[in-house]
């Protein structure tokens, strides 16, 4: 019978052991951060602006709503209203995908950071063609060295 207690207390020992090979080796280069430092605070201004607007549109429309409906005909102030909702919802629209571009582009970003190769599969990759290249040049030797004393051979006889 094995002491599972005792399995235990050696794995317990080296608390966060399994997380070290999680976290990159490397930190972002300046260009990456500084796309990080210029996005974030452009999509979060973007989004901003989107809410101002839808805000902004409703509350326009609620104040000109009855100012329409008292001093003019009705489908006049109609047509308005259908215009200015439709001109406030699409710039809604167009600034909250802007700001949802600018996020997503920084989160592809962030996602590049730690989907990179990691060095020691380019330092395989570069040992293998150094492999290569040196068993390149043994067999053109060794054929060379062959082709000689072939020479060598025919010119004894």
């Amino acid at each position: 019978m094995t002491d599972v207690r005792g399995e235990h207390r050696l794995t317990a020992a080296r608390p966060g052991e399994g997380m070290k090979n999680l976290l990159p080796d490397k930190g972002p280069s300046a260009s990456q951060a500084l796309t990080v430092a210029t996005l974030f605070p452009l999509g979060g201004f973007l989004l901003t602006l989107s809410g101002l607007a839808l805000a902004a549109s409703v509350v326009g429309l609620v104040l000109a709503t009855p100012v329409f409906l008292l001093f003019s005909p009705v489908l006049v102030p109609a047509a308005l209203l259908m215009a200015l909702a439709v001109t406030g919802f699409l710039t809604s629209g167009v600034l909250g995908l802007g700001g949802l571009s600018s996020l997503t582009s920084l989160a592809n970003t962030v996602r590049g950071l730690f989907q990179r190769t990691p060095d020691y599969v380019e330092q395989a990759k570069r040992h293998m063609a150094e492999a290569a290249a040196q068993a390149g040049q043994k067999t053109k030797d060794a054929g060379e060295m062959i082709q000689s004393k072939a020479q060598q051979a025919a010119g004894r006889t």
